[in-house]
């Protein structure tokens, strides 16, 4: 695990590097095939084309800047965003829990997951000790970041004291990914064991060869929730997002494994010719997974169902595409070492500007609105746009659109919610957690102050 000093340089240029192998990343499997795969339901597709040269993206940048100059928005934009930013933590200090944590007895399950899991608090809390820890409010400091941090290690060592994320396995990877995400942030060099405990735990649980997983397999590459089921980009951009925090070389094997799931889940016939695909838009956005054929919450929101089950008498099955999938699509492209040339983040980047918004989470509406909302800040923010210009040629200068969405939007104690419950956001621990992380991107320092 190529894995460099955590708050490196924020200004710090990309530089390449000569990818792995192909054939270390595509080699056959080197076990039988897990007995949790349905091999009837795996689709087998062409190899990948791997890049030859990675572009290392920028270093993950772990605090807000210190004040607008250091920003590409208006002073206005940075003074509302720190106000938002500021009653919101105190929102959180005034309503976490004795333990440490936020959401806390209240279970959760991942998609398709056999039953819930009381592990979503440490994924929360985790989430929330980096909004602290970003807006300088560090364990160091604050005493609500203290408690988080201390809840947070104590939640993820089983009784044999090692690194186990969720003793009933169902959301392992979400919570493994946002406690590296959390401490990352901190950068306490005594948690940096347990941030490498953590990235094994995340790579050892990706699905690949020592699972009996093919290259060829629509399974390749990705993460789900825990491997108790079939892998989904969701996971998979988690994934990515902690590997990233912790500045893991976009080189890794891990993260190249991840750009084959990725390339495959993109609606893009130039680098994904399964059926799906060519029966479809082609326009460049991703789908849910591309895991056992496919499935797509957009095309169950239009009626088509989320394996495109429900398609018209005679109209070929495919997928569509939507808000939230494209944007972490599009970040983890970005993470991976693909450059802004590359036709598949051009195809993504295009999706973006067509579907411009701020309103909703296009192809879902209202549902897993913040969780859009935190995908398309990270995303924005990697790609060093400083506007976009949209589908009709208007520009956007995105991080003035999404201050004043939030701060519109914020409630009159600091806290979020969303009226549209799927996927937890009708908890406001989760939703305020979002919200906070993506202002909080939209004001970290992209240049020296003049």
């Amino acid at each position: 695990m190529r894995i460099t000093s955590i708050l490196a340089s924020v200004l710090c240029a990309n530089s390449l590097v000569l990818a792995d192998d192909t054939a270390t990343i595509l080699k056959p499997p080197t076990a039988p095939l897990d007995a949790r795969v349905v091999k009837e339901k795996v689709t087998e597709l062409e190899l990948p084309q791997m890049a030859s040269v990675i572009v290392q993206p920028p270093p993950a940048i772990h605090r807000i800047a210190e004040s607008a100059a250091n920003v590409p928005c208006s002073e206005k934009t940075y003074t509302d965003a720190r106000r938002a930013i500021d009653l919101a933590l105190t929102r959180m200090r005034a309503t976490q829990d004795v333990s440490g944590g936020w959401m806390v007895k209240k279970a959760a399950a991942g998609t398709d997951q056999p039953q819930p899991s009381m592990a979503a608090s440490t994924a929360v809390s985790a989430l929330a000790l980096k909004a602290f820890a970003q807006a300088g409010a560090t364990p160091a400091s604050d005493e609500a970041a203290k408690k988080a941090l201390a809840m947070i290690r104590q939640q993820v060592r089983g009784g044999d004291g090692f690194f186990n994320p969720d003793p009933n396995g169902g959301l392992g990877n979400y919570v493994a990914s946002a406690v590296v995400s959390g401490l990352a942030a901190v950068d306490d060099a005594s948690d940096r064991p347990l941030i490498e405990e953590a990235i094994e735990w995340l790579t050892k649980t990706q699905w690949d060869q020592s699972e009996g997983i093919s290259p060829a397999m629509d399974w390749f590459g990705g993460s789900g929730y825990g491997k108790w089921g079939r892998p989904d980009l969701s996971n998979t951009q988690m994934m990515l997002d902690a590997l990233h925090d912790a500045q893991v070389s976009a080189d890794d094997p891990a993260v190249q494994r991840a750009l084959v799931f990725l390339t495959r889940t993109q609606n893009l016939p130039a680098t994904n010719s399964v059926a799906w695909v060519e029966a479809g838009s082609k326009d460049g956005g991703f789908i849910y997974t591309p895991a056992n054929g496919g499935e797509s919450f957009a095309s169950d929101a239009a009626g088509e169902g989320r394996y495109g089950e429900k398609m018209p008498a005679g109209q070929p099955r495919s997928l569509r595409s939507y808000g939230s999938m494209t944007y972490a699509g599009f970040k983890s492209l970005l993470y991976a070492g693909l450059t802004k040339d590359d036709p598949r983040v051009q195809a993504a980047f295009n999706w973006i500007r067509r579907h411009w918004t701020f309103s909703e989470n296009p192809g879902l509406g209202q549902q897993g609105y913040f969780y859009f909302i935190h995908a398309m800040a990270r995303a924005l923010h990697a790609s060093g746009h400083e506007s976009v210009v949209d589908g009709k040629g208007v520009s956007h200068a995105w991080r003035d659109e999404l201050v004043a969405t939030l701060v519109a939007r914020q409630r009159a104690d600091g806290s979020w919610i969303n009226e549209t419950s799927r996927w937890e956001e009708g908890d406001v621990d989760l939703c305020t957690v979002y919200c906070v992380l993506a202002l909080e991107e939209a004001i970290k320092p992209t240049k020296t102050t003049p």
